[in-house]
């Protein structure tokens, strides 16, 4: 049995070039990146194999971001997943949506690399 200490990433994100900016920005050897063109397409990537980290915006079409997390968050298996959500929205209600979904964080965009390699440090660091 091979050990790959790897720590393996979805991204999911309807916006082809911001899903490669997040990509190229976590490049690195102690990453696997995976990526995911919408909601649905997360879920069956995260029924084959679990990541350590899901990065994913709110507004896709099909099932956005809320409702992948609300989704994630009944099902066992998947519950304890941490979460960053992207987000164009940054509004009073809009945190108090986020606050109630259980997330690791958020990034408002535009959002820097740095923040973006912060973030996932920070979740990933145990």
């Amino acid at each position: 049995m091979q050990v790959d200490s790897a720590k393996t990433i979805l991204i999911a994100d309807d916006e082809e070039d911001l899903r490669l900016l997040v990509q190229v920005t976590l490049e690195n050897p102690s990453y696997h990146i995976l990526t995911a063109v919408d909601g649905c397409r997360a879920l069956e990537a995260i029924h084959a194999r679990i990541p350590d980290l899901l990065i994913l915006d709110w507004m896709m079409p099909g099932l956005n971001g809320c409702q992948v997390v609300k989704l994630l968050r009944q099902n066992p298996h998947t519950a304890r997943i941490p979460i960053v959500m992207l987000t164009a929205k940054d509004g009073i209600e809009s945190r108090k949506q986020m606050a109630s979904l259980d997330l690791a964080g958020y990034l408002v965009k535009p959002f820097s690399p740095l923040e973006l390699i912060q973030k996932v440090r920070e979740v990933l660091t145990p």
